[in-house]
């Protein structure tokens, strides 16, 4: 018998339409002899979150119940065996959703909600890492509201330094800043994402995304990529509109490619992950250093995740499929 499938899209957050495009390449690409597939729309409708079943027109009509989870659809109530995750941001990367499944015990394919909180967090990520030797850049916090001293920041990180929204992907409220007289124009780019700021030391080396997904009951680390963006750095252009090279497998040595494939899985394995996730490293000095976890990283057929998994030998069918089968295990 064939399984309903929630695939939830979009989100409260500057990612929503990333996520919707996930999600329609999820849609497309599940085994439908498999699965009953559902389109599930989740967005803010005038700062109301509005959540809704998403048909073959795009039409909107139906409403999810909130209390289980369902939809009422040709008189037919219909619930679902599993969800895949495919919201970046918030509520689908940062917690919120995973707990709601968790509460009705809904299997989705994501981290749970405490991981999902904690990677979403960089700053917080980081310093749950830091008693494990896992190496980050120099790094200075900030609140909103917070009094801002540029020479301060200057004195902990150096220049160049990166600016960055804390709870933000995408490289959505990320300025690379040169001199001190810019970083009060970054922070205000930043805080429009999200009201905590942090502040890194530029690394200057070479750029690895390391995915690592839940396949037939244990970690597996898929290629490495190595990315070069035709850009400053790893902007948005660079992720989505094609200003960056993205090479798999990385042109790293062996024994960098043995460091950074035994660090991602490591991180993997200590923060207790599962489902998909992407971890980005730049390598410094020969060491791998750690920028950030991605646990609901984007799956268009041009994204990161997906290019690694095909290098591996998964098209999108298997890939999606085995994510759903793992949840539900």
């Amino acid at each position: 018998m064939k399984k309903n499938i929630a695939i939830v899209m979009g989100g409260y957050s500057s990612e929503h339409d990333i996520s919707i495009k996930s999600g329609n390449v999820v849609y497309e690409s599940l085994d439908k002899s498999q699965y009953n597939c559902f389109r599930i729309h989740i967005y803010q409708n005038e700062k109301t979150p509005t959540w809704v079943y998403l048909d073959e027109n795009n039409d909107e009509a139906i409403t999810v119940d909130k209390s289980d989870f369902s939809i009422l659809l040709n008189g037919q109530k219909i619930h679902f065996e599993c969800v895949f995750n495919a919201i970046h941001g918030t509520p689908g990367e940062d917690g919120v959703l995973q707990a709601y499944f968790e509460l009705l015990q809904i299997p989705q394919t994501s981290c749970n909600h405490y991981q999902g909180a904690l990677t979403f967090n960089k700053r917080d990520l980081l310093s749950a890492l830091k008693p494990f030797g896992i190496k980050s850049a120099q790094s200075y916090y900030l609140n909103k509201g917070d009094e801002v001293n540029e020479q301060a920041i200057v004195d902990q990180v150096g220049l160049p330094c990166f600016v960055k929204a804390n709870r933000a992907g995408s490289s959505y409220g990320i300025s690379k800043v040169y001199e001190k007289e810019a970083l009060p124009k970054a922070i205000e780019v930043a805080l429009e994402e999200d009201d905590q700021v942090l502040i890194e030391a530029f690394l200057d080396g070479t750029e690895v995304s390391v995915g690592v997904i839940s396949y037939e009951g244990k970690p597996l680390v898929l290629p490495i990529t190595e990315i070069v963006s035709e850009n400053d750095f790893f902007d948005y252009e660079a992720k989505y509109l094609g200003k960056s090279q993205e090479i798999t497998p990385a042109r790293i040595s062996e024994a960098q490619k043995q460091k950074v494939t035994e660090l991602a899985f490591q991180i993997y394995s200590i923060l207790g992950l599962k489902g998909f996730t992407r971890s980005e490293f730049i390598f410094k000095d020969g060491e791998p250093y750690l920028l950030e976890v991605n646990t609901t990283p984007g799956l268009t057929r041009e994204s990161i995740l997906p290019q690694q998994a095909a290098v591996h030998g998964l098209d999108l069918t298997a890939l999606f499929g085995s994510a759903i089968e793992e949840a539900l295990r």
